[in-house]
């Protein structure tokens, strides 16, 4: 694609230009420190997003989901994430201790609205507290500790624009399936039934927790 003759938005006056600038009452939402109906969020919350960067600037995601209010509320000021078994790659964490900052945004299905939190980030290894982050015998070995500077509540517009929660919007199927993913791309010389079986949610159900997967 070419793209030389794009308009670019260079500067914060320019952006400003073109979509405004937030109402105070925008500005003014954003605390410090978790209020009760935070609290509440997060022990109804079974998910969400944690962003974090490197030291270059190089950007990652990744999904974090347990039961709900998976994520322990220490005090006003401080949040931890369990970490499960999973592929090892540890992107997010790797950039944590090169870059000790994360935004999390934390999701409850069926709800259009968002609780958002920005802050420092450690990477613990033990503390009295993982015995509370014990789901189905798994205790975390590693664990994502926030010290809040920002919080605050997102509108609903993206999910409603998007219909993410209305089942009559899902279809499942445009993409082909995961196994099929993996053979094209990641692992071509493996039979079609060993990755169907791999990538199934019934071993997906049974691994969920076993850190030796």
């Amino acid at each position: 694609m070419d793209l030389s003759d794009v308009s670019e938005i260079a500067t914060p006056e320019e952006l400003s230009a073109v979509i405004g600038e937030p109402l105070q009452r925008v500005l003014d939402k954003e605390r410090t420190e978790l209020h009760e109906l935070d609290r509440q969020w997060l022990a109804a919350s079974p998910f969400c997003l944690v962003a974090t960067s490197d030291a270059e600037g190089r950007c990652d995601v990744s999904p974090k989901g347990d039961p709900a209010s998976f994520t322990l509320v220490l005090d006003e000021r401080t949040i931890a994430l369990p970490e499960r078994p999973g592929n090892r790659r540890a992107d997010g964490f790797r950039n944590v201790l090169t870059n000790p900052h994360a935004g999390l945004l934390y999701f409850i299905p069926g709800r259009a609205d968002t609780l958002r939190i920005n802050g420092r980030a450690r990477l613990l290894r033990d503390a009295p507290f993982f015995d509370q982050l014990v789901v189905r015998g798994h205790r975390p070995e590693v664990v994502l500790l926030v010290e809040i500077e920002q919080v605050f509540h997102h509108c609903a517009k993206a999910f409603l624009r998007s219909g993410l929660w209305k089942p009559e919007t899902w279809d499942p199927d445009a993409v082909t399936s995961r196994p099929r993913i993996a053979k094209q791309l990641e692992r071509p010389d493996d039979p079609m039934p060993e990755l169907e079986h791999y990538y199934s949610a019934e071993r997906y159900e049974k691994i969920l927790y076993d850190p030796t997967a």
